[in-house]
């Protein structure tokens, strides 16, 4: 099998309602997903996304008439690549599913993995006060989910607090609450005027231990390797966790080091593809810590990181992008013929078809495509 043409395709749907996120600036009015397709002599076509859009059809240059189950090769090129026009790991995950689609299996399978189901928590993600978020923390227990997830988004934390206490209140002892600072990097032109310096931190992270949090997200600068270090040795019963947006395996090894973490969230489609997420899912394992990626990228995105999950071995959740009702499973997978939900458990199933084994809708596809579709032949 020889890999023919690199294709990238973007598709737009304009959302029913506007999102306000929490960690930018400005509010989303579309769903916008940029799709690899990796075609081959075969007739087998792979499909990668997630991560940040960048010249992902440069990869073409040194893929065109190469095996796509050259893996360790095509990994190391795309890691030279990623100095120079950004990071191009959905091409890897486009590869992985032409493997999958190639030998009859899911990529979960190929990995290692025997779990066909993840515990899901519900990823909220938007700017709302204590009242609707309460009435949001109800909706999504009554939903099904054993778990969600806060982000703390005021000018002064001890809002957010305010507002923790009334949900924990709402919920209950027994779901599961994690917390996100979003402190850890930023989004232009977000200079983060707010953001905390580590006494905040760690008396924020004390009040949290109060009310049960499952785990703590990103309440310093992502490199700020002494700082979180620190935070998490006054820690008792809360958890830190971190390394969504990190480039690569070598700031995994650092946080490993410094025991800055004990919860990790590298994002396949950001550090490295599937291949170096299933290599340091190991590696944090190994350790002693947890894994569980970030997913909040787009449904396919979500797909690929939920392969490396299942085949990872003691992960407690799976990130679930979820804040009806501006933010939904049709709008996170607005090209899938069908969106991915939890069951009545709450538990997101694994794809069960080959590869990444996602269903797209091709009515969906020609109705949303964009105009600056870019090819490489």
């Amino acid at each position: 099998m020889k890999i023919t043409q690199v294709k990238v395709r973007l598709f737009e749907m304009p959302m029913p309602k506007t999102f306000h996120p929490t960690w930018q600036p400005l509010p989303t009015t579309s769903a916008r997903i940029h799709i690899v397709e990796v075609h081959t002599d075969e007739g087998i076509v792979g499909v990668g996304s997630g991560g940040v859009p960048v010249r992902w059809e440069v990869a073409g240059l040194f893929l065109m008439g190469q095996d796509p189950f050259d893996m360790d090769r095509h990994v190391a090129q795309l890691r030279s690549m990623a100095f120079f026009i950004g990071r191009p790991w959905p091409v890897e995950v486009a590869l992985w599913d032409i493997i999958g689609q190639a030998t009859g299996q899911p990529v979960y399978r190929l990995l290692g993995g025997g779990a066909d189901k993840l515990k899901a928590y519900a990823s909220t993600g938007e700017l709302r006060g204590l009242e609707a978020r309460v009435e949001s923390a109800q909706q999504i227990v009554a939903e099904g989910f054993k778990a969600l997830k806060l982000r703390f988004h005021s000018a002064d934390v001890r809002e957010d607090i305010r507002t923790l206490e009334a949900v924990r209140k709402a919920v209950g002892d027994d779901i599961d609450i994690m917390v996100d600072a979003n402190w850890g990097w930023r989004i232009a032109p977000d200079l983060q005027p707010n953001r905390w310096d580590l006494k905040t931190a760690i008396a924020a992270a004390k009040e949290m231990e109060r009310y049960g949090v499952y785990w703590l997200e990103e309440p310093l600068d992502a490199y700020d390797y002494d700082g979180l270090a620190e935070l998490r040795s006054h820690l008792t019963t809360l958890r830190l966790a971190g390394a969504e947006l990190n480039r690569g395996p070598e700031e995994i090894r650092t946080y490993l080091d410094k025991g800055c973490l004990d919860v990790y969230q590298p994002d396949c489609t950001f550090i490295g593809g599937i291949s170096t997420a299933r290599k340091i899912a190991a590696q944090v394992e190994a350790a002693g810590k947890v894994f569980s990626p970030h997913t909040w990228t787009n449904g396919v995105g979500m797909v690929a990181n939920m392969h490396v999950a299942a085949a990872s071995s003691g992960v407690p959740y799976i990130e679930f992008p979820y804040d009806p009702p501006n933010w939904t499973p049709e709008t996170r997978d607005f090209i899938f013929a069908e969106p991915l939900r939890i069951d009545s458990e709450g538990y997101v199933h694994l794809p069960q078809k080959p590869g990444l084994g996602l269903e797209l809708d091709e009515e969906k596809l020609k109705r949303y495509e964009q105009a600056d579709t870019k090819r490489l032949i």
